[in-house]
């Protein structure tokens, strides 16, 4: 799906994950649907803040494989590409954790070069067995 690169934007990426993961059984109140939700929104704010190029709108995807999830926010941006540090940021900065809090929830993530146009897509992962109603194969962009 497709979503403004405002605040609004990243809000509304993050509450469509929460309600689709919700309608493939994994309740609100989930480990997994809390903790994709959470990965998501500091993804699609990363997409806001840094990926923005005006008149260009961000995706999300989310995708159930097996007993896997993983959800990838896209935005055009080719040369700001995210880089964990080992370094944490200093307590008074205002940015510089949000990644740090996707390694710390996802079993994996990475970015690579969006394949149909030009930017990036950062992606998440976590291992969650499916706990009731199975997915039709993802949201799509």
């Amino acid at each position: 799906m497709r979503f403004s690169p405002t605040p609004r934007g990243a809000r509304l990426a993050r509450r469509m994950v929460a309600d689709r993961l919700d309608a493939w059984g994994h309740p609100h109140t989930s480990t997994a649907n809390e903790t994709l939700t959470l990965i998501t929104a500091e993804l699609a704010a990363n997409a806001v803040r840094h990926g923005h190029v005006p008149g260009r709108d961000f995706e999300v995807r989310l995708i159930a494989t097996g007993e896997t999830l993983r959800v990838e926010v896209s935005d055009t941006r080719t040369e700001r590409v995210p880089v964990l540090s080992s370094q944490e940021a200093p307590g008074d900065a205002e940015s510089g954790r949000g990644l740090m809090l996707v390694a710390a929830l996802a079993d994996r993530w990475g970015v690579a070069p969006r394949v149909t146009a030009p930017g990036k897509t950062v992606w998440a992962e976590t291992g969650c067995p499916l706990t009731g109603r199975s997915p039709n194969h993802g949201m799509q962009r």
